[in-house]
């Protein structure tokens, strides 16, 4: 048993995410804003909900490590936020408010949960192949594809950081992935797969991957993106 914190799980690829380790026997801390009953329920979850955005909301978790846990084995930095607009229109709070869930609470909840892990534990952050140099990119997505690329140059240098204590830190840049995200940005595109399916391999990866990748980007895409 592992205790794993997932965060943007109200919906999507973490709310499938956190039923999968649970129900594989993991002890999960679930984050979000919203908190939806079948995970509540789940007698090896535990829901917090918290604003990532509000640095002063995230002592929930440190409160929650310090009195009951003591230890996390991974994390899983799912939660996104996305603005899809021209850049014309994009403005600086709209950056803001993208970079402070994509990026500023990726950096806070790993300071915060880092004095807990041991060597063997596993960071994992999704990114995208929009924050992939080199990879094909949408307009409108500017501050999005921006904060994507953003939290992969920090998990290489967190790598880099914590080699000598044994924590890895891997980013997975995804691809189209058929969740609510996605249909709002995109009306009407069909994703090649579906929020479960990419749940099954972000669950072997976040248990397994740090056995052989340390510092790595892994593009997890049928297309580009």
């Amino acid at each position: 048993m592992k205790n794993i914190i997932v965060t943007g799980t109200s919906r999507g690829i973490g709310y499938e995410l956190a039923l999968q380790f649970a129900n594989a026997g993991h002890r999960v801390l679930a984050i979000s804003r919203k908190t939806p009953k079948a995970l509540i329920e789940n007698p090896n979850i535990t829901c917090l909900s918290v604003d990532l955005s509000d640095e002063n909301d995230l002592q929930k978790v440190t409160d929650f490590l310090a009195v009951t846990w003591n230890k996390a084995d991974a994390i899983v930095h799912n939660a996104g936020a996305l603005a899809f607009k021209p850049f014309a229109e994009t403005s600086i709070s709209d950056f803001e408010k993208i970079y402070k869930i994509n990026v500023f609470a990726v950096a806070a909840l790993t300071q915060i949960a880092l004095p807990y892990m041991e060597k063997g534990s596993h960071v994992v952050t999704i990114s995208s192949m929009g924050g992939i140099q080199g990879s094909v990119k949408f307009a409108g997505l500017s501050a999005y594809s921006s904060s994507k690329g953003a939290v992969i140059t920090l998990s290489e240098l967190l790598a880099e950081e914590y080699r000598e204590r044994g924590i890895a830190f891997n980013v997975l840049a995804l691809g189209s992935v058929q969740t609510e995200m996605l249909a709002e940005a995109f009306p009407g595109y069909e994703a090649p797969l579906s929020a479960v399916e990419m749940a099954d391999y972000i669950f072997n990866f976040t248990l397994t991957g740090n056995k052989v990748y340390n510092g790595k980007v892994l593009q997890v895409a049928l297309t580009t993106p």
